[in-house]
Parts: C-alpha cells; sequence; structure tokens
C-alpha cells in the first residue's frame, strides 16, 4: 500500500457522504409506480449513476418503454426527496470520523457535486456535516461543467488553491470516477453502498468504507 502526502480531499456529496441514494431510489420508484411502472428497489438502482436527476428519470422511462413528462416528474421527485432528506438522511458510515481527524490534521475539503449548491448544502446540513465545509461547496451549476466530464473536478482545486496533485478524490459512482481518471487527480472509489464493483480504471483505489481512506493518506499523528 503506498501513502502519499496530501492537502486538500475532494469528495463527492450523494452516496459517499450523506446516504441519500436509496432515499432518492425509493422516490423514484414510487414515482414510476404511479404511472403504471413497476420495478424492485434493485432494478431502480442500477439506472441510478450519479447523473442529473433528468437523465436518470429518462433512462428508466426508455428501459420501460413509458412515456412521461420528465420536467413534470423531475419537479415532484425534488419535492419529495427534499422533504424526505429533512427527516430521514444521514451521514454516511464513518464519515464523521474520518472529517473530524481531517479537519484536526488541518486537511483542507471540499465538496464536488452535480446537484445544485443548495440542495448539497441543505444536505450536508441535515446529516450534520455541514460545518466541516463552509463555503468550500462546489456545484456542477457553478463550474458549468457535470461529471464524468473533469471540468468540475479542476475546478475545485483551482478554487481551494491547490494543483491536482496536492489533492485527492472520493466518489462511489462511475461518473465520479471517471471525472476523477480525466482530471488526473488521485481518485478513490468508495464501493460501501454502490452498485459498481469494478471501476475499470487499474488506478483507482477502492474503499470498502469511508475510514479505509486514512490507510492511503500520510497524516501526521
Amino acid at each position: 500500500m503506498t501513502k502519499t502526502k496530501k492537502q486538500c480531499v475532494i469528495f463527492d456529496c450523494e452516496g459517499t457522504l450523506v446516504d441519500s441514494e436509496r432515499l432518492c431510489c425509493q422516490v423514484l420508484q414510487q414515482l414510476l409506480r404511479e404511472i403504471g411502472v413497476i420495478l424492485s428497489l434493485n432494478e431502480v438502482m442500477k439506472h441510478f449513476d450519479g447523473g442529473k436527476s433528468a437523465d436518470i428519470l429518462n433512462q428508466l422511462l426508455m428501459a420501460t418503454h413509458v412515456h412521461a413528462d420528465v420536467d413534470a416528474l423531475e419537479i415532484e421527485y425534488r419535492r419529495r426527496t427534499d422533504a424526505l432528506f429533512k427527516n430521514e438522511l444521514q451521514a454516511m458510515p464513518g464519515a464523521k470520523a474520518l472529517l473530524q481527524r481531517l479537519k484536526e490534521q488541518r486537511i483542507d475539503m471540499c465538496i464536488a457535486s452535480n446537484a445544485p449548491r443548495e440542495k448539497i448544502a441543505q444536505m450536508l446540513s441535515n446529516a450534520g456535516l455541514a460545518d466541516y465545509f463552509q463555503d468550500h461547496i462546489y456545484s456542477g451549476f457553478d463550474a458549468n461543467s457535470w461529471k464524468p466530464d473533469p471540468d468540475l473536478i479542476h475546478y475545485c482545486a483551482m478554487n481551494m488553491g491547490y494543483r491536482l496533485d496536492d489533492c485527492v478524490y472520493i466518489d462511489d459512482t462511475l461518473q465520479g470516477v471517471t471525472a476523477g481518471v480525466l482530471a488526473g487527480v488521485k481518485t478513490f472509489h468508495l464501493q460501501g453502498s454502490a452498485r459498481m464493483h469494478e471501476c475499470g480504471y487499474p488506478e483507482v483505489e477502492s474503499l470498502q468504507n469511508l475510514a479505509d481512506l486514512s490507510q492511503f493518506l500520510e497524516l501526521p499523528k
């Protein structure tokens, strides 16, 4: 195992720091049921790839050969997930302990997410993680670039004041991992809750849980 000294950790948010994907898929499953599409939760999760919600809805509709108003479905999807997050959203296992250790070691942290900034901030707040990031939240809407494009990762490093060589990036989806690889940053794939068990990139390290990251970082004792 090669340890590396880094100064900034870039985190994906949903499915990496907050356990949101299960709740999102429950909402998608219910919305589809209401328009006559019956899918298991596992079947819905196979299409939940970390992309835009409209794209995920389109993929599900195409896969089930159903025609529906995607714009209307997306609005209702956002309304229901926001309500569910307020009551049920939790941090991923090990997230708070890892973030606290990074904070104590004065390693900077930021978020790189395809979601709107307001949604990211609210999710972090609901999960009790907001204090670790303050204003260091970077959305695809800020960079006008969404994973798997690498520009959002470049945007994060630039705004944090670091070279990519000084950073590591953690994501749980193929889209996110691809963005990290294309950006040229050291990338970790969190396997804990993802459906993707092999990312296909030999240079990417796999993490079974967030606590495993400390094994790869040269943290002062």
